[in-house]
């Protein structure tokens, strides 16, 4: 049910439509008596259609649809049988052909458009053939007035016309824009979550098994403590800039967090040390500058999805690589991160969830594409994995 709050607005949008609609039917009574008939019926028309070029749409159960289609019907009705003199259309003609011009103008922008083209042709029709009304039924009219006349109405039908169609193509420009927009934040959103938290969430959920261990020491415990509580403030301040991004309107992933090549020793560092096999980063000191900053944030994204790669899948491996170098010619950079296999190690496998992975590389592919360059990923060697990104330079 509708407070009154919410029904008065509605309430004095409508108050213009009556205004307009009494004021045309009001010269109904100075017409000559054996013409109010006539009189009558021109005013109900005319006030018709300002009726609906005026009232807010849908009312009620009537959409825009039936509502501009009405006044256009009945115009054209009128024009086949109208019965009185060819003088007294002259005074609600110019009115209801405003009035039509206006139903035009809503129905063009506002209806969806399978609606949009019948409807508006139907009340195109109607409004350039109005002047026939009067100049049809003059007594001494040869075909320039009707011509004349149809021209006449034709030209501002065409104008109000185009103006409505460019509008309504701007709207959907913006729409399009806005859905645009929020599609990337999502993405945004969804690529910092797979990037930083869920890498972070990875590591908490291996070292909690590996502390379910038999045999821990008190130094071991509180160490794995440590590297549990350092991973989960790591997760929550990603989280704290994403959820900060959202509300200042910004991207999520691509102005929260600067990270590149430079970051890449201390992203390995912290992965060896939270119980995984041994890493080390070999990182050309010529090839930190090659990459924008967009491309050195990919790259950084991929090393980390490698990364989780072995925790989650390689169990067995012994040792990560990753390795940063130019390409010969100077132009683009190679990353690539390798695990060498082995008899598998004493430690908890990370148990996988219905449903999860299988997005990380796919997606990244993608990314790295948009930057012109290529990632790859397969088997090295007899039992190690390798996953190889080029990217271009500036």
């Amino acid at each position: 049910m509708r407070t009154d709050r919410q029904s008065r607005p509605a309430r004095r949008r409508r108050w213009p439509a009556v205004a307009t609609a009494l004021l045309l039917l009001a010269p109904v009574v100075l017409a000559h008596p054996g013409e109010r008939g006539a009189a009558l019926l021109l005013a109900l028309t005319a006030a018709f259609a300002a009726a609906v070029a005026l009232l807010p749409w849908p009312l009620g159960r009537v959409t825009l649809a039936a509502a501009a289609a009405g006044p256009a019907g009945v115009s054209l009705l009128v024009d086949l049988g109208y019965p009185g003199p060819y003088r007294l259309p002259a005074f609600w003609l110019p009115l209801e052909w405003l009035a039509l011009l206006g139903v035009l103008y809503r129905a063009v922008r506002r209806l969806p458009e399978r609606r949009a083209w019948p409807v508006g042709g139907l009340v195109s029709l109607a409004a350039v053939l109005l002047p026939l009304r009067f100049v049809l039924r003059m007594p001494q009219g040869g075909a320039a007035g009707p011509v004349g006349g149809v021209l006449f109405s034709l030209l501002p039908v065409l104008g109000v016309a185009g103006a409505s169609l460019y509008l309504r193509v701007l709207d959907v420009r913006r729409e399009r824009a806005v859905e645009r927009a929020r599609r990337e934040q999502r993405l945004d959103v969804a690529c910092g979550l797979h990037d930083f938290v869920a890498h972070e969430i990875t590591g908490i959920v291996l070292e909690a098994q590996a502390g379910q261990l038999p045999g821990q020491q008190a130094e071991e415990t509180a160490a794995l403590l440590r590297r549990l509580e350092e991973a989960g403030l790591r997760a929550l301040d990603s989280m704290d800039e994403m959820v900060g991004a959202l509300r200042e309107g910004r991207a999520a992933a691509g102005t929260t967090r600067r990270v590149g090549l430079a970051d890449l020793p201390e992203l390995v560092e912290r992965f060896g040390t939270t119980g995984g096999p041994r890493a080390t980063v070999e990182l050309a000191p010529e090839a930190v500058g090659l990459l924008a900053a967009e491309a050195g944030a990919t790259a950084y994204a991929v090393v980390l999805e490698a990364l989780t790669n072995v925790r989650r899948h390689a169990p067995q491996a012994t040792a990560v690589t990753v390795r940063v170098a130019a390409e010969p010619d100077g132009r683009a950079v190679r990353v690539t991160v390798g695990d060498t296999g082995g008899p598998a190690a004493r430690r908890p496998r990370l148990r996988r969830r219905p449903g999860a992975g299988g997005t990380g590389l796919a997606g990244l592919t993608a990314r790295a594409a948009a930057h012109g360059g290529a990632l790859t990923a397969g088997p090295s060697g007899p039992s190690g994995w390798e996953v190889c990104c080029t990217l271009p330079g500036r």
